[in-house]
């Protein structure tokens, strides 16, 4: 009888145990449920965007919809390429994605914030600090050095001048162009001149990198040592990267392909699936 006293004590008090984690459970879900948090919709995005329009000549006769109802989210440590035909809409939603740009309707959310309402100071110091960009001309400033270059947007950002020389010496030791620091982009090679662009882009730790057609103008080794240089950033400072581009070169090292036409995205595909 004894024994089987203590049995039943002891299944009572696990009963008793497992109801308690119940109503724990329950509890918090029901806390999480009034602070209207989606709980089972928590994800990295760092970017997104809905029912997103770009329309150049809205009131003409014949209206060009360059970006056609995009909703499409990024997370954080992406590696992907929007690719399509010239004339698809890539390039301009790079421009609204990086706030260089302004949408007819819909929204872009960056880590929380609208920037559709932020105001034209507002936006430029918010790219200055949030998005690093790399273009097909490279855009570097002629008369400053390459060390220069990539420093000038830190020192826009106010940071000290011992911190700027050590980031500036981090990138491009990452680069493999610590002995082109003193050199002005004349004296580059364009390959060179690119991976500088990237160092520029990075310098600050932007939340993403927006690159449009960054490889247009290169050579097919040059392409891939610049790859080689953004994949590794990729990995080891988990920056995302979000490349326009019509190179298969780099839709081949892409993780993900986001492929427009006419302003439309048609295909969204994870190339990690078929790998």
């Amino acid at each position: 009888m004894e024994h089987f006293l203590a049995k039943f004590a002891k299944h009572i008090k696990k009963k008793v145990i497992e109801l308690t984690r119940l109503i724990i459970v329950i509890s918090y879900l029901e806390f999480i449920c009034l602070l209207k948090i989606d709980f089972w919709d928590f994800t990295m995005s760092i970017i997104k965007t809905i029912n997103l329009n770009k329309i150049y000549d809205a009131e003409t006769e014949i209206p060009v919809h360059a970006v056609n109802d995009v909703s499409l989210e990024f997370e954080a440590g992406e590696f992907t390429a929007i690719i399509g035909p010239s004339g698809c809409g890539k390039t301009t939603l790079l421009n609204l994605l990086g706030g260089l740009d302004r949408p007819t309707s819909g929204t872009v959310t960056i880590d929380g914030t609208d920037i559709i309402k932020l105001s034209s100071s507002e936006i430029i110091d918010f790219r200055l600090r949030n998005i690093g960009f790399v273009f097909q001309a490279y855009n570097l400033v002629p008369v400053l050095t390459a060390k220069e270059n990539v420093e000038f947007i830190m020192q826009l950002q106010g940071i000290p001048k011992q911190q700027r020389e050590e980031r500036v010496l981090q990138l491009f030791e990452q680069i493999g162009l610590k002995d082109r620091l003193n050199n002005r982009p004349g004296k580059l090679s364009g390959g060179q001149q690119q991976r500088v662009a990237v160092a520029r882009a990075l310098a600050s730790k932007p939340k993403f990198v927006l690159a449009d057609e960054p490889t247009a103008n290169l050579d097919s080794k040059s392409t891939s040592n610049l790859l080689d240089i953004m994949e590794k950033l990729n990995e080891v400072e988990n920056t995302t990267f979000i490349f326009s581009t019509h190179d298969s070169r780099v839709m081949k090292r892409a993780r993900r392909l986001v492929s427009l036409e006419d302003g439309k995205v048609v295909s969204d595909n994870n190339q990690m699936e078929h790998r």
